[in-house]
């Protein structure tokens, strides 16, 4: 059993440092103590800061609405954000929608070689590296990159279990994109849950957080990464006291997995849980008003195999107490698919005891979005991204045939045109000649000239329209 850290507390902190009494000794003791804790602060700066790096990334983005037709429209976009290396081999850990759509990512350093002369008090800047996005998590808003660059400095990772409300933190990055700066705060809610039966918790600080410090680390009194700043909330669009940062000990289980997989999976047992409130144990006649009951039960999952029902209210999972659904899931995340959970439940108020096996959990994936993720959907001369209909059939009952092009977004065609094409159309022939895929259909269109009549045999909704076009490419 370990014991808990030693922690500095600013109601401590600040008293030794700014009570003085009378006299000049108790004076002289307490600039001291305020001058000590400066330059402790200006120490955890300097071991961090090395660590704290610039992301820009460009790439492509939906635009909503924003064609004439009021359609959705793909278009290139430009975005900033800060990062935290957190291994000396060059990984990097920030937020995933710091770099969503992007296919190229830069990392600027924030020093040059130790080398270097430092005279001055502006800091030159350091390398400006091209980084490789292993992967993103969707869920907790996450991504790893990765640099080639060794022997970097890093930040290690704290466990953000032991944080507590009042603690002091630390939040690094890039505001409004002034590099590397830092602010101070304390720790508002160790576990704060924005949606009722939200997927993510978040350590919620005061500590001044604005737009660009999006993946930056939130570090306490000792330079441990507890937190990735991810959000604020604020009425003016900066800082109002409220920013939000993913724990650390779910950053750790996101990266280890990502670096080692590519991927984040997580464990579930096929069953949806809900945190039990007063209105709904009244209503339900439970006998208590706290923890967590079973909404659903999956047919055929494990759950369900093990004999789980709707209306079950778990009590412990593995020994361990269940408050609520948010911890039961995160608890059931960290399983390894192919291992067994024991449950213990309550059923119209008898104890119970149950082994349910852990499968991976099935993650619903958007294959039109993800074709948008690179540019190699882009058709231009149509001003369309197309995805080859084949891999994405089961989800188009509809179409006529298993060939062609889907479009699964519009963006500007040639000179700034905009395309003809409706988001969800699908294109199955251009001047009679069938098309295969979105390869077949770059290949038809190269042979046209400026000029030549196009017609495109297309389905719409569920009819089929010829689309006539004049060649602008």
């Amino acid at each position: 059993m370990t014991s808990r850290r030693p922690r500095l507390r600013p109601a401590a902190l600040l008293a030794g440092a700014l009570v003085i009494a009378p006299g000049p000794v108790r004076g002289q003791d307490a600039r001291e103590s305020l001058g000590g804790l400066s330059r402790s602060f200006e120490a955890l700066a300097a071991r961090v800061s090395p660590a704290v790096v610039q992301i820009f990334a460009s790439g492509l983005s939906i635009r909503r609405g924003q064609s004439g037709s009021g359609q959705d429209i793909v278009a290139r976009q430009n975005a900033s954000g800060s990062g935290v290396i957190v291994d000396p081999s060059g990984y990097i850990v920030t937020n995933a929608h710091v770099v969503s759509g992007a296919t190229r990512v830069l990392v600027s350093l924030p020093d040059p070689p130790a080398s270097a002369p430092r005279q001055s008090i502006l800091r030159a800047r350091g390398a400006m590296l091209e980084a490789r996005i292993v992967g993103t998590d969707g869920e907790s808003d996450l991504a790893v990159l990765k640099i080639e660059r060794d022997s970097l400095p890093y930040v290690p990772f704290g466990d953000s279990d032991e944080l507590s409300q009042g603690e002091l933190v630390f939040a690094f990055g890039s505001p409004l994109g002034l590099d590397n700066s830092v602010t101070m705060g304390v720790v508002s809610s160790v576990a704060r849950q924005l949606q009722l039966e939200g997927p993510m918790i978040y350590v919620q600080t005061d500590a001044a957080v604005n737009p660009g410090n999006s993946g930056g680390p939130l570090v306490d009194t000792e330079g441990r990464l507890v937190g990735v700043n991810t959000l604020i909330y604020s009425r003016s669009g900066g800082s109002d006291g409220l920013s939000f940062a993913a724990p650390s000990n779910i950053v750790r289980s996101v990266f280890e997995q990502i670096r080692d997989t590519g991927r984040v999976r997580r464990g579930a047992i096929g069953a949806r849980t809900q945190t039990v409130t007063p209105a709904l144990a009244a209503g339900l006649g439970l006998s208590r008003s706290w923890g967590v009951i079973l909404s659903d039960v999956f047919p055929g999952s494990p759950a369900a195999v093990a004999g789980l029902r709707p209306g079950d209210v778990i009590l412990r999972l593995d020994g361990k107490l269940v408050e609520n659904a948010r911890q039961f899931d995160i608890n059931v995340y960290r399983y390894a698919p192919g291992s067994r959970v024991t449950l213990e439940i309550l059923r119209d108020d008898e104890p119970a005891t149950l082994q349910v096996p852990v499968v991976e959990r099935r993650e619903f994936t958007d294959p039109l979005a993800e074709a948008l993720a690179t540019g190699r959907n882009l058709v231009q001369e149509l001003g369309i991204f197309g995805v080859d209909l084949v891999g994405v059939f089961q989800f188009l009952p509809s179409a006529r045939s298993r060939h062609g092009v889907v479009v699964a977004a519009l963006t500007l065609g040639p000179l700034g045109v905009e395309s003809a094409f409706h988001t969800g159309d699908v294109i199955y022939a251009v001047n009679g000649q069938p098309v295969e895929g979105v390869a077949d259909l770059r290949l038809v269109l190269s042979q046209f000239a400026l000029g030549d009549a196009v017609v495109f045999h297309v389905q719409r909704s569920s009819q089929l329209i010829y689309l006539p076009v004049t060649a602008s490419w």
